[in-house]
């Protein structure tokens, strides 16, 4: 089986009007993708998706597109789908970075082996180490402390035990934010908060000191990415636990969260990583060195959350049971391009049990959203 055509597709997704999301990133009111399709010579489809989030990680719908279509896909191509150790090298010999793009075409490898040998990615992984059923946290915007209190104890009525507040957005809200959800989800309910690395030192010290009574369990990048020696002292000076991601988007990265002793547990996930090998290569590594790892979340759709789902099933140090992550991208979404889209049903989401990624794409549909160059 070799790979015979890989076509890139940019499409457009808009969230629910309920579930747009404000952070120090800005304002997210619809998803970029770009859809690997990839076809085999003996006539089978494997498929992938690439989150274009460009004030996040710098990649663009446009420039994802030009660089599968142009760069990574033809030099993969003629290659055995099944060799993924070739197929990332020759990928990162050509380009640096552009992780969600090289994530795509790899993600679509896994599917069409999967499907081909009529095996589910997770088994290809290793084997199922946790129930294809998973609990998620919820990931809520930097909303006004009212409209915030309220959507937070609303979503614990429905079942979830994690609520996540993003916070860094320069506003001055961040405190009263914080302890508004505080208040409206009570003392047992865990609360965490993420900055997007949108805190200075000084203003993270600030903040922090005035939640001291929130019991806040983690902190999630409260600097900017890449300042290990800030994130190191605040750590220690505080006595808080962090959650690193923006921090961490190589093995490189993951070895000096490591070496300087910056944080608690590590975000981790396939697009941001590179690929399905890449993240789980790094859960092993990080779990030599005792440090836990959780599911973070670009809002992906259907395919790149059923590709996380799978990662998270397969490798045991992502440690879900403990720090719950995010898994419930489809669900920001106003509609689906898959025909049976992936079960989520409040903290809950389920990855079927199906060859491949189990997510089959409704073409006619991708044509109706996307994106005219």
């Amino acid at each position: 089986m070799k790979i015979s055509k890989i076509e890139a597709i940019p499409v457009r997704i808009p969230l629910k009007p309920e579930r747009r999301m404000v952070s120090a990133l800005g304002k997210h009111n619809e998803s970029q993708f770009v859809l690997v399709r990839l076809t085999t010579d003996d006539g089978l489809e494997g498929v992938g998706e690439a989150t274009a989030t460009p004030c996040w990680s710098g990649e663009t719908v446009w420039g994802a597109t030009a660089i599968i279509q142009n760069l990574l896909g033809p030099v993969v191509n003629g290659c055995d789908p099944q060799d993924i150790d070739t197929i990332n090298q020759r990928m990162d010999a050509l380009a640096v970075d552009n992780w969600f793009a090289k994530s795509a075409i790899e993600m679509a490898c896994w599917d069409v082996v999967g499907r081909s040998l009529n095996k589910p990615v997770y088994e290809l992984l290793g084997g199922a180490v946790r129930p294809l059923t998973i609990r998620n946290r919820f990931s809520l915007g930097a909303y006004t402390p009212e409209v915030a209190a309220e959507r937070a104890a609303r979503l614990v009525t429905t079942g979830f035990t994690t609520i996540k507040v993003k916070v860094g957005t320069g506003d001055d809200e961040d405190v009263a934010r914080v302890k508004a959800v505080r208040a409206a989800i009570g003392p047992d309910v865990e609360l965490t908060i993420d900055a997007n690395a949108g805190w200075s030192d000084a203003s993270a010290r600030a903040c922090l000191a005035q939640m001291q009574d929130c019991n806040v369990a983690l902190v999630e990048q409260p600097l900017a990415r890449g300042d290990y020696a800030n994130l190191k002292k605040l750590r220690a000076d505080l006595g808080i636990r962090i959650l690193a991601d923006e921090s961490c988007f190589d093995e490189v990265q993951l070895r000096e969260l490591i070496l300087q002793e910056c944080c608690d547990a590590v975000t981790l996930y396939p697009g941001k990583q590179g690929g399905l090998k890449k993240a789980s290569d790094m859960t092993r590594l990080a779990e030599q060195h005792g440090i836990p790892c959780t599911i973070g979340s670009n809002l992906e759709w259907d395919v790149g959350a059923a590709a996380m789902m799978h990662f998270v099933v397969a490798n045991s140090n992502v440690q879900i049971e403990s720090i719950p992550g995010d898994c419930l991208g489809p669900s920001y979404h106003e509609f689906s391009i898959v025909k049976e889209p992936l079960k989520i049903e409040g903290p809950f989401t389920t990855l079927p049990d199906r060859p491949g990624l189990g997510v089959d794409v409704d073409w006619a549909c991708v044509e109706d959203n996307r994106i005219s160059f």
